[in-house]
């Protein structure tokens, strides 16, 4: 039992760390993005 929930964690674990360092990566644009489109019609008068 115990070798298969360590394995499962070794197996899934990774993926999950590598998918929310990517998200906390894109959160920083996608805010970015978000501030530049609301500025925009500022802008664009």
């Amino acid at each position: 039992m115990e070798e298969t929930l360590l394995s499962f964690l070794t197996d899934v674990g990774f993926p999950i760390a590598v998918t929310f360092y990517l998200l906390h990566r894109i959160e920083g644009k996608l805010n970015t993005l978000i501030q530049s489109i609301v500025a925009l019609p500022d802008k664009i008068k």
